[in-house]
């Protein structure tokens, strides 16, 4: 009579409560190695930064002074203002406390904090790069899913061949003919540069939006194809799922079984391509905004790299790879949200 009046243990609220506390611990310890794995990938990255641009050859000294007449004694002074007599362990003591202080030092070309040269001339990067990584992905994407949707036909076999046809076209040779087509036979586009002098106000937008166009088309050319593949093929490995033939087999039409079935389980290989594609915004293209003399963070790269000006290279290079490995992160902690069958 005892025994019966205890009682009973709620057993499956008792087992729902171990999953869950267990299903927290997988969550934390997936999140705690992914952002473990960044934070290793961005200390290698500051690591590597130093070390990198110092086998580049060529003195710094030397190029800056190069036709000028510089003596010796003055040559020796620029190298003790740089830092550049110091032992190297000193240069790396003093690069590393500077990097964990967001201090890059100062370029030795401009004269100015490396961080005030890129807010300078991180928005026109982003104004460029930013908008074509949108183009680039509306069009891919919508072009993606037309040609795997009807795989075979004519029109998704010239897509994708002039898809792959424009991916394997170098970027800087593309905006070279684009140049010479467009601005200096026809004149319909400026040859280079983000705005005209003298424009102020609200003609600004237009101007430089007549601007934008040549190197815009050139990095919209070379990168949708990216989308266009990707999704194309994970559609196409869609199509053929058991639930797509149940969507049909119910009388669904093809449109409800594309738009909601069969295209949102096939976007999640192309949103990882995105946020990566979103981490190089910042990086810019160098080539192309080198061609069109762009006053971007690829412009400023490329020419830190001829000097070598080694502050100013080093702290675009930790910038753009900060960039990189947070959308790389981003991207890792999204998937389980975006795909229940991945989550840990």
């Amino acid at each position: 009579m005892a025994d019966s009046a205890l009682p009973t243990a709620p057993v499956p609220q008792l087992a729902q409560s171990v999953r869950d506390r267990s299903g927290v611990r997988r969550r934390l310890r997936y999140y705690g190695e992914k952002l473990g794995g960044s934070l290793i990938s961005l200390f290698a990255v500051i690591l590597t930064s130093f070390f990198l641009f110092r086998i580049i050859p060529g003195d710094p000294v030397r190029t800056m002074t190069h036709g000028r007449p510089v003596s010796i004694e003055q040559q020796e002074q620029l190298r003790r203002d740089f830092g550049l007599d110091k032992p190297l362990v000193e240069q790396f003591w003093s690069y590393l406390t500077g990097v964990l202080r967001l201090d890059f030092g100062d370029s030795f070309q401009f004269n100015r904090p490396v961080t005030d040269l890129i807010g300078d001339r991180i928005w026109p990067t982003v104004l460029l790069v930013g908008t074509s990584v949108v183009i680039s992905a509306a069009l891919g994407l919508w072009l993606g899913v037309r040609g795997a949707w009807n795989h075979g036909s004519v029109g998704d076999r010239v897509n994708t061949g002039v898809a792959l046809t424009l991916w394997s076209v170098p970027s800087f040779w593309l905006g070279l003919i684009l140049i010479v087509i467009f601005a200096s036979e026809l004149g319909w586009f400026p040859t280079s540069g983000m705005e005209s002098t003298g424009v102020e106000g609200w003609e600004r937008i237009p101007d430089i939006a007549h601007h934008m166009v040549l190197p815009l088309v050139t990095l919209v050319a070379v990168v949708y194809a990216q989308y266009l593949m990707i999704m194309r093929s994970s559609l196409l490995d869609e199509m053929g799922s058991d639930y797509i033939v149940t969507a049909r087999a119910k009388g669904l039409r093809d449109v409800i079984v594309r738009r909601r079935h069969a295209v949102p389980n096939a976007l999640l290989p192309t949103v990882t391509l995105i946020f990566v594609n979103l981490g190089f915004v910042v990086f810019g293209a160098v080539l192309v905004e080198t061609i069109f003399t762009w006053p971007g963070l690829g412009q400023l790269f490329y020419s830190g790299l001829s000097v070598p000006d080694l502050p100013l290279v080093q702290g675009l290079f930790i910038l753009f790879s900060a960039a990189v490995i947070l959308m790389n992160l981003l991207a890792d902690l999204l998937y389980p949200v975006l795909d229940p069958r991945v989550r840990p």
